[in-house]
């Protein structure tokens, strides 16, 4: 059963995370509506929460027995009548039986051993070829290491050719959380920087993917599976519903995980940084 809670906050992610805390759901489990962004008056005065709309499922509640029709039950059930003995027919004696043979006892059956599960073989470290010198992957590592260390990261980038002109940046290190940012924003503008930086001066266009600990790929799995649960949340309301704000790459795998889904299209609307998708039923 679909419900849905009203939250406020001083900005719209406090409201969110009041409302997730209170419910004791994650993000994915929740869509987000804002009925009232946050305004800071004037010294002040006139100050305005943001008022956020959370929708979820809920399980269904099992009905419960009226106790009236329960107590009414048992006062109505009849009294049993008491029996009335007959006379007893004269024993007759039971024939001997034969002497038992002794059973031989059955060896209870050995039980399979369970079955074990082969441990999995840990992720061996990728191993990256040293850049040559005035190639493309160079000018990429050298650019990217120096706005690192202007950023008081020792994090260290690795280019590697992909297909056609696109190049695949790993950002490896320690403590690389705040480089991927939340939802990756932090990744996104080292990416728009390295590509801006890069494609000046060269022909065609070239096509930098930045990344770290592969949170890419974790991400596009994760919006994957939210995306294939709203929309089975769709199908069984025959209702739409509008997700929360994405940027491109993430209306992009919203859109590509539902492409080929029976009774169900999807659509941006809006406009950027608010842009969002629409998942709607159709027949």
């Amino acid at each position: 059963m679909e419900k849905t809670m009203i939250a406020t906050g001083k900005t719209i992610d406090l409201a969110i995370e009041a409302a997730l805390k209170q419910l004791g759901l994650d993000r994915d489990s929740v869509s987000v509506q804002v009925l009232t962004k946050e305004k800071a008056g004037f010294l002040g005065i006139g100050a305005q929460p943001a008022k956020v709309q959370v929708t979820y499922e809920a399980p269904d509640a099992p009905p419960e027995a009226p106790k009236s029709a329960l107590s009414s039950a048992s006062r109505s059930k009849p009294k049993a009548a008491v029996p009335v003995k007959k006379p007893e027919a004269p024993k007759q004696e039971a024939p001997k039986a034969a002497p038992k043979q002794e059973e031989k006892p059955v060896a209870p059956k050995a039980k399979p051993a369970p079955k074990q599960e082969a441990p999995k073989a840990p992720k061996e470290p990728k191993v990256y070829a040293p850049a040559e010198a005035g190639s493309v992957e160079e000018k990429i590592e050298t650019f990217l290491k120096g706005l690192l260390e202007h950023m008081g990261s020792n994090a260290v980038p690795h280019a590697v050719k992909g297909e056609g002109n696109t190049y695949n940046v790993d950002l490896v290190g320690e403590d690389l959380g705040y480089l991927i940012g939340r939802r990756g924003d932090t990744l996104d503008a080292l990416q728009h920087l390295a590509n801006y930086s890069i494609n000046r001066g060269v022909e065609g266009h070239l096509r930098i993917n930045v990344d770290a600990e592969d949170y890419r790929e974790k991400r596009e799995d994760s919006l994957s599976r939210y995306a294939r649960k709203k929309a089975q949340q769709v199908l069984k309301a025959r209702r739409r519903t509008t997700l929360e704000p994405m940027n491109a790459y993430e209306r992009h795998v919203i859109h590509a995980a539902l492409q080929d889904m029976d009774n169900i299209t999807t659509h941006s609307t809006g406009t950027e940084p608010n842009r969002r998708v629409v998942i709607e039923y159709v027949r």
